[in-house]
């Protein structure tokens, strides 16, 4: 018998819910739409409904992705006595797998169904070819939610889920949103769409250091696991790097204001954060920076999109 599920009678329906979606991850998942929002303002295409969709079809893509990696996990032995951080609602008991995946279908047609409104709101009828490239982006996008822990071969498990977070809270996001609104993308805009994802890869990593214990006895050989504690700590200063060199780039190379620098005000936010991440051993003490570095992220956004449309 599980012990944790003695103590999941007392967590009612609704709040077990609720902690399934991880709302802590919700800011995350909007940084890139914000981002592509405010550059798309910041060349006087701005469009607040398409903002709008796209932000709502990104959150339930989040949750549905969270659910999933709660019931992928559960399935697949990463969640078990071993794991670090804060106990999941699959492995202990207060919901079960049939409602998880019942919870997981209803996330599914309700990210599609946003998602269609998305593109019939931005593109209307601009064409067969274009409607279809995005749509099967978002299918894309439902099926790298589901299938990162979850499915019969989960790409997380094999290391591949930073590149899926970097392209798709990164590339996908920031231009996809700018795209909707603007109908063309500017090869500039590429920079920051690259600099949140690689902030948003960072998040993953933290996760993933704390977790290299039940990870490696899982089978889960996430890049933590291949290269060990220390060097996926270097790992995770190379990504703060390369997102925060990205947007320094970007405004070197459209600069027209000094207001464009603002965003250098969240250097020390991610210097604070990155050495965090490397004085602290104990798993449990790295758990606290996963919100940390989401935040920082999410003051980047504003400070650096703000700084844009001034």
């Amino acid at each position: 018998m599980n012990p944790a599920s003695s103590i999941a009678p007392a967590v009612s329906p609704a709040k077990a819910w609720i902690s399934a979606f991880r709302p802590r991850t919700l800011p995350l998942a909007l940084a890139s739409i914000l981002t592509g929002g405010f550059l798309a303002a910041s060349h006087g295409q701005f469009r607040g409904s398409v903002v709008g969709l796209a932000a709502l079809t990104t959150v339930l893509l989040q949750i549905l992705s969270n659910l999933a990696n709660d019931y992928g996990d559960s399935q697949n032995g990463a969640d078990s006595v071993h794991r670090e951080g804060p106990q999941r609602a699959v492995q202990s008991g207060a919901i079960s797998p049939q409602q998880m995946k019942r919870g997981m279908g209803l996330f599914g047609l309700l990210s599609l169904g946003s998602g269609l409104l998305l593109l019939w709101v931005a593109l209307g009828t601009a064409g067969a070819w274009l409607f279809a490239g995005f749509f099967g982006l978002g299918l894309a996008a439902i099926w790298a939610a589901v299938n990162y822990t979850a499915g019969s071969r989960p790409y997380g498990y094999a290391g591949l889920g930073d590149l899926s977070v970097f392209v798709f809270f990164g590339l996908v996001g920031v231009c996809g949103t700018y795209f909707l609104q603007a109908r063309s993308l500017p090869l500039p805009v590429l920079l920051p769409a690259a600099a949140l994802g690689s902030f948003a890869t960072a998040v993953l990593n933290v996760n993933n250091i704390r977790d290299i214990r039940s990870d490696e006895l899982a089978g889960k050989i996430t890049i933590p696991v291949r290269l060990g504690p220390v060097h996926a700590r270097r790992y995770h200063w190379l990504l703060l790097l390369l997102g925060f060199g990205a947007a320094v780039l970007y405004v070197a190379l459209t600069y027209h204001s000094p207001w464009q620098w603002l965003f250098l005000l969240s250097g020390p936010l991610l210097l604070r954060h990155a050495r965090a991440v490397w004085q602290r051993q104990d798993s449990m003490q790295l758990d606290p920076l996963l919100k940390q570095m989401a935040l920082t992220t999410l003051v980047f956004t504003v400070l650096f999109g703000v700084g844009q449309v001034v």
